[in-house]
């Protein structure tokens, strides 16, 4: 009887004893998804629930019920608003956005914050546009002066304009700007109540895809890197560190993702965030006018010293320093994690590139950044080797009924990847040839010097006929 007596009294202690209580962990993440510059670092992780797979189970973690607060924005000043409020943890962002960020939070008491990782950059500054109607009179920035101007003040593509003012010598009120987000900016070109609407990326591209704008003026002309990134609050990080590798291990699965299949990428990425998947593949495709790639390259950060002077010269920053503000330690331990080598990656600015044997002109690409693609409707995107054979095939296509639902070159210059048919194309005097370009005063300097006249889409289609 004592023993029974015994069990019961250690049964019902055993029972009183409470479980622990599973805490919860809200994690807020600021994208923006029709930003197609930061898409590992936002839609793609979320969508494909790579966070998810990589979070941290063990030791502290074991009991900790984490919430992922996904919050989507249009442009990064907001993103930086819900960091400060500590809303957010994380936030992608582009370069100006990104300086401004770094700068508000050195006055914070609570939190500094510190960049990351890089989403996807352009080493010559393209990705950043501006355009105007496409039945406009206008060409150059030139043109505008004294005509209204839109833009999402606070961007990347508004850093593009405060640059390319003080580059010019010209004041502020050069152009009548305006603040207008991507919709708005968009929607009032359309309907020609703006002479001109300077955004980031996809705009620039998206809008003349669509069919009612015509880029004028491309960030490369800046002649300074335009890129994204990630930024975290470090009160967060320094508490939960494997939280933070554990975002930047699913930002690095996110490129795989995307390289892997970017064709398939791109249609999903566009379900995901409504870009036009043939947008979507012009920035992140093979060759593509943004590089994926997260290593935090001191290119960037040389160009982030220049973005504070931009902004500084304005009043706009006082003093900055990035080498206080840049960590790469957990990206460093996500590569490492992931048996990737970081500083391998770090050295390297390639891109991966166009490649395949051409069907039209029977032979293989062997300069990719000569040669071009057609993405068949219904069907595959299809390599060429060269422009010339690239329309010579769009014109074969044609004639036997298919369908071509957009074709891709590049400039000849730089070698940023283009729509063919907003492209404009030096044609030389004895024809059977076009050479492409982004912008028009190139393509009139190319057939100046070399002998031709300056044409579009359809006189190149014409010039290059089904020759190859």
């Amino acid at each position: 009887m004592k023993v029974r007596t015994v069990f019961v009294t250690v049964a019902t202690l055993l029972l009183a004893v409470p479980a622990r209580a599973e805490q919860t962990l809200t994690i807020g993440i600021g994208t923006q998804d029709t930003t197609t510059n930061t898409v590992t670092a936002g839609a793609v992780i979320r969508e494909l629930k790579l966070l998810e797979k990589n979070l941290p189970k063990g030791g502290k973690y074991a009991d900790l019920a984490i919430k992922l607060d996904w919050q989507n924005f249009t442009s990064g000043p907001p993103v930086t608003n819900g960091m400060m409020a500590n809303k957010l943890q994380f936030g992608a962002m582009g370069d100006y956005p990104l300086v401004v960020n770094g700068y508000t939070f050195q006055g914070n008491p609570e939190s500094k914050s510190q960049l990351i990782s890089v989403a996807a950059y352009n080493l010559h500054g393209s990705g950043n546009g501006l355009v105007v109607n496409k039945d406009s009179p206008y060409y150059e920035l030139s043109d505008l002066k004294g005509k209204t101007v839109s833009v999402p003040f606070g961007s990347a593509a508004h850093g593009m304009l405060l640059k390319t003012l003080q580059d010019n010598g010209w004041g502020q009120d050069y152009w009548k700007l305006v603040s207008q987000s991507p919709e708005v900016g968009a929607t009032n070109l359309q309907e020609k109540k703006i002479d001109a609407h300077a955004d980031f990326v996809p705009f620039a591209e998206l809008l003349p895809f669509r069919g009612y704008a015509r880029k004028i003026y491309d960030g490369v002309e800046t002649h300074t890197p335009t890129w994204h990134g990630v930024v975290v609050r470090t009160d967060f990080a320094e508490k939960y560190p494997e939280i933070v590798v554990a975002y930047l291990k699913a930002e690095i699965e996110a490129e795989q993702w995307i390289k892997a299949d970017p064709k398939g990428a791109a249609e999903k990425i566009a379900e995901w965030t409504g870009i036009d998947k043939e947008v979507v593949y012009i920035f992140l495709g093979p060759g593509g006018i943004m590089t994926l790639d997260p290593t935090i390259k001191p290119a960037l950060v040389a160009a982030v010293a220049e973005d504070a002077e931009v902004l500084r010269k304005l009043d706009r920053v006082k003093e900055f320093d990035p080498a206080k503000w840049v960590n790469d330690a957990y990206l460093r331990q996500a590569f490492k994690e992931l048996n990737l080598n970081y500083d391998e990656r770090l050295a390297s600015l390639a891109n991966y590139e166009v490649k395949g044997t051409d069907p039209y002109c029977k032979k293989p690409v062997t300069e990719p950044r000569q040669a071009g693609e057609i993405w068949i409707d219904g069907g595959d995107i299809v390599a060429y080797s060269s422009p010339k054979c690239t329309l010579a095939a769009f014109n074969d296509l044609k004639s036997k009924g298919r369908k071509a639902r957009v074709a891709y070159l590049f400039d000849t210059t730089l070698g940023i990847k283009l729509f063919a048919d907003q492209a404009f194309y030096a044609i030389p005097t004895k024809g059977g040839d076009a050479i492409p370009f982004l912008l028009r005063k190139n393509a009139e300097a190319y057939a100046q010097k070399n002998g031709g006249t300056v044409g579009g889409f359809e006189e190149a289609l014409a010039a290059v006929g089904t020759g190859s």
